[in-house]
């Protein structure tokens, strides 16, 4: 876990293709320790620690209810790793999440100034909005919708 992600260089879409939506997609978080809020920037060089939603990179924020930590007996917080396809309770409550954060303008404002790949950085802040090593996920991705 960590408090800080920075992104190799995301290719942003070419500036003469038209969109009309932006997301960056976040697959896989871990949401089994700590809630805190995941500060979002986009920006060609990446951005600091200290960044926070004053930032001209900062694009948004994502919120992950944490479940902190595992009190049940041993195995109670384990995911299973296979289900019947006919099984019809839900997911367990400690399935990687999915988050969205619509980037649109920020991406067309970055276009505009002729950048044609960013990182994305994130920043993770409990509740006393200190840092805290909270932040895992599998991936981020930049989709657009036509």
């Amino acid at each position: 876990m960590v408090e800080r992600f920075t992104s190799p260089a995301i290719e942003l879409p070419p500036a003469d293709r038209a969109f009309e939506r932006a997301d960056l997609i976040f697959y896989g978080l871990d949401h089994s320790g700590a809630s805190y809020e995941g500060r979002v920037f986009l920006d060609p060089r990446g951005v600091g620690a200290d960044a926070d939603s004053s930032h001209r990179a900062y694009v948004g924020s994502f919120f992950i209810l944490g479940h902190g930590g595992c009190f049940g007996d041993l195995g109670h917080c384990d995911i299973p790793t296979a289900r019947d396809p006919f099984d019809l309770r839900p997911p367990h409550q400690l399935e990687p999440a999915l988050r969205i954060v619509t980037v649109t303008e920020a991406v067309k404002a970055l276009l505009e100034r002729g950048v044609d790949a960013a990182k994305v950085t994130v920043n993770a802040k409990t509740a006393d909005r200190r840092p805290a090593d909270v932040l895992v996920f599998d991936t981020v991705r930049l989709a657009t919708y036509a």
